[in-house]
């Protein structure tokens, strides 16, 4: 996999010095997330009636090619005993050969997500009780099944997750939303599918690793309430149309709570944690001769904050003469108030280039896994930039201005033009962020 900076910049662009070491770190990450790497052995056996595979999210191409493989090929399972549907983000599909695969939007849900949907939701509801509902569940599914509650259209749902994704809002928040104000989240394409047991296999995405949060949690209970919903939007102090605010005043809308028992033939089980992705990264920073500094893999606030402490630390390393890695995951947000382009791993960076303006011997890489950091939903947006003690000086020598573009939340551009943006493509896993700051001699 390439995850070479983008070269087509205006300005003449040379990579840090350690630039190979960021991107064998990364590629290690992606590696480690991957479904060929780590589905297989959680698949179950064969039901004595169908297997109905149900797959969403980013990795819901690459999961179900693996999961196809192995009950194909392994266990050479009669092609009538598989049907499923896949959604996957547009650029992330896989081949298959049993199971329907459809791209959708991402991270704004579109109609291909939404006729998908409906077509996993009669799936669901068909299974009988000698069937096995396996679910294959990874970050983005929030934006891939979509099913709006009564009275909200489409394009209102779509507007609302823009407003939303510019808030702030946590992913913990932004999905308690989403689960309030749908009906396949928030356990209900669980409760659909029983009495029929239901396995669901999920690769995670979120701080914490809730299987409530996990592509806003499709098949087990929701802890949250109705209430919790209407607190995060005056929190963050949206405003939505009527049809929104209408739904989550109806207790109709309420989800299914721990103890219904829909869910009790339903479990659920992660095949992969950023946790696990950051134990073997850890292990390749000290194969490379560096002291390993892991700050956790669940970080969460405004990009621009998380960047300024991080370059604080890495300076402090520097003027130590230590030699090392700082190592982050998580999902930080941005608090979008000006027009420009970009996302957190992008916005993280070019704040973490003005804390290290000026110290040689640093540089770094903030990526999102998945190969795509906000931008317009197409696959060859950028995963995030590579940035080191030089970065703001060679783009003032150009004659712009870093602390303008970071005002106006225009990552995008800046690293166009000053170079180092990263465009991996699709990698078909997603576990969020990878942040690593290389601290080296000069």
């Amino acid at each position: 996999m390439m995850t070479a900076p983008d070269m087509s910049q205006a300005t003449p662009y040379s990579a840090p010095r350690n630039a190979a070491l960021l991107e064998r770190l990364f590629a290690t990450a992606v590696a480690a997330a991957h479904p060929s790497s780590c589905l297989t052995a959680h698949l179950p056996a064969p039901p004595a009636g169908k297997l109905i595979l149900l797959a969403a999210g980013k990795a819901a191409g690459s999961m179900t090619e693996v999961a196809e493989r192995h009950y194909c090929e392994d266990l050479r399972l009669r092609a009538g005993a598989i049907t499923g549907l896949a959604v996957t983000r547009h650029g992330y599909a896989r081949p298959t050969r049993l199971v329907t695969m459809v791209e959708a939007g991402h991270p704004v849900p579109d109609s291909a997500g939404l006729t998908a949907t409906a077509r996993t939701l009669a799936m669901a509801a068909s299974a009988g009780a000698e069937d096995r509902v396996l679910v294959l569940l990874s970050g983005g599914a929030s934006a891939n099944w979509i099913a709006p509650a009564a009275g909200i259209t489409l394009a209102e749902k779509a507007a609302f997750t823009r407003a939303l994704l510019k808030s702030g809002a946590s992913i913990s928040e932004i999905n308690t939303l989403r689960k309030h104000l749908s009906r396949v989240k928030g356990g209900r394409l669980g409760v659909l599918a029983a009495p029929a047991p239901i396995l669901t296999l999920a690769i995670s995405d979120v701080p914490g690793d809730d299987p409530a949060v996990i592509g806003s949690g499709p098949t087990v209970p929701d802890p949250m309430t109705l209430a919790d919903a209407r607190a995060i939007l005056a929190r963050h102090a949206l405003d939505v149309p009527a049809s929104i605010a209408r739904a989550l005043a109806d207790p109709a809308n309420e989800s299914p709570k721990p103890g219904n028992p829909a869910f009790r033939n339903a479990h659920f089980r992660l095949v992969a944690r950023p946790a696990d992705v950051f134990a073997r990264v850890a292990a390749e920073v000290g194969r490379a001769g560096f002291e390993c500094l892991l700050l956790g893999d669940s970080l969460e606030g405004e990009a621009r904050d998380i960047a300024a402490a991080q370059g604080r630390m890495a300076r402090e390393l520097r003027a130590q003469g230590r030699r090392a890695i700082i190592l982050s995951g998580g999902e930080l947000t941005v608090s979008i108030s000006g027009q420009g382009r970009g996302g957190p791993n992008q916005e993280f960076a070019l704040a973490l280039a003005l804390a290290i303006d000026g110290t040689d011997g640093i540089c770094a890489m903030a990526a999102d896994t998945d190969g795509t950091d906000g931008g317009d939903g197409r696959p060859d947006d950028p995963a995030g930039a590579m940035v080191d003690g030089g970065t703001a000086a060679r783009a003032r020598a150009a004659g712009l201005d870093p602390a303008a573009f970071l005002a106006n939340n225009d990552s995008t551009t800046f690293f166009t033009r000053i170079g180092g943006l990263m465009r991996p493509g699709p990698t078909f896993t997603n576990v969020n962020d990878f942040r690593a700051i290389v601290v080296d001699s000069a």
